[in-house]
């Protein structure tokens, strides 16, 4: 932010820090609490609607998998989201594959939070486990470029390891922990599309040193092909009932012996120095905002409450401290060099390739599936 005076929402605590497209209104109050909830009326459904479609699609996962020895897939991290998805998947009734992504980083908790689930659930855990060197250097290469999503990669590669494992089982439906009331205000400037695998290549291609020979990567093609051909559907049930972080929390607690991390997603030593220093440090953000507006709006906490919780440190400075010495001896850094590169300019992920056409344009060759595909995806 420069030259610009300071403003934060009158509702939420985002606020016009490394954010450029942060807008208000006349009583102050920001786009992103307007835009929460056009959100929720279009996603969550609350009350016996709510329910009902719950059920609905629960019993439409089960009838699916009925003579398969799966009924769906889920992503598990440890967090509190999958968590909890896969404690409603047992008492719902359903038979996941339950698969853990291991990039390298989990935090010791991570595994026994992910151990102590999945054995007084009774579920089956599949563990993928990322090529090492390939996926540091891609992590190598999107610090040396300087852009801000750096967990794109991550996440691109889980949606890609779920998608590629349901098609192996023939598992129609893949249980999302994304959820409107936690996850629904995070801004543009701070995260890029984690489905561009264009961009991926791109960055990694101009900074990495090694070839990708094993990344699981989702490319626009495969993506269609696993929800169009394959109607291999997303479904984020916490959309569906009633979810309350800190009760959700309680619950874990209580029936799955499950830990806290204390941060959301810091169940990864990685992420946790993502947030608690590169963002902060290099790019002036702090993902609380986005994190504890998103509860002010879905009536969680209170602002109040919220300012108090942004005037703690993002993450205990000894905390800290052992994680960028681990980070960086891990990476293959000394200080000087990682200082260096934090105190280089920041770059857009859009001075890379992306996947801005469609397959459909970019290869002519296939361009006449293209009015199939659409009407294939209009009746789903």
């Amino acid at each position: 932010m420069t030259n610009t005076q300071y403003q934060q929402c009158s509702k939420t605590v985002m606020d016009n820090i490394a954010d450029p497209y942060i807008t208000f209104d006349k009583d102050g109050i920001c786009n992103y609490y307007h835009e929460y909830y056009i959100k929720e009326k279009k996603h969550v459904k609350k009350g016996q609607e709510g329910i009902d479609f719950y059920n609905k699609k629960i019993d439409e996962i089960k009838k699916s998998g009925k003579n398969n020895k799966y009924d769906c897939i889920l992503g598990l991290s440890g967090g509190v989201d999958s968590s909890y998805l896969a404690y409603l998947a047992k008492k719902d009734g359903l038979n996941p594959l339950v698969v853990h992504f291991d990039n390298g980083w989990n935090s010791e908790l991570a595994v026994k939070n992910i151990e102590s689930i999945v054995s007084n659930l009774g579920f089956d855990l599949y563990t993928y486990v990322i090529n090492w060197e390939e996926f540091k250097d891609i992590q190598l290469a999107y610090i040396k470029a300087s852009v801000i999503d750096i967990e794109a990669i991550t996440d691109h590669a889980i949606i890609a390891t779920l998608y590629k494992l349901a098609a192996k089982h023939k598992i129609k439906y893949f249980l999302s922990g994304f959820n409107i009331v936690t996850e629904g205000i995070l801004p543009k400037a701070w995260v890029f599309n984690k489905q561009d695998a264009e961009n991926i290549k791109s960055i990694h291609k101009t900074y990495g040193t090694i070839p990708l020979k094993t990344f699981p990567f989702l490319d626009a093609f495969k993506k269609r092909y696993y929800s169009v051909a394959l109607n291999i559907e997303s479904v984020p049930l916490l959309n569906y009932i009633s979810y309350n972080k800190a009760d959700v929390k309680q619950i874990l607690i209580n029936e799955l012996n499950w830990k806290d991390y204390g941060g959301k997603h810091y169940e990864s030593v990685f992420t946790r120095f993502y947030q608690g220093f590169i963002l902060p440090e290099k790019f002036k953000v702090d993902k609380r905002k986005a994190h504890l507006s998103t509860l002010i709006c879905s009536g969680q906490i209170s602002k109040e409450k919220a300012v108090q919780e942004l005037k703690e440190p993002i993450c205990d400075a000894e905390q800290l401290s052992i994680d960028k010495d681990y980070v960086l001896k891990k990476l293959g850094f000394n200080d000087q060099e990682f200082d260096a590169i934090m105190k280089m300019p920041t770059r857009s992920h859009l001075e890379f390739k992306t996947e801005s056409k469609s397959y459909f344009d970019k290869y002519p060759i296939i361009k006449p599936l293209k009015g199939l595909y659409n009407l294939i995806k209009s009746k789903r």
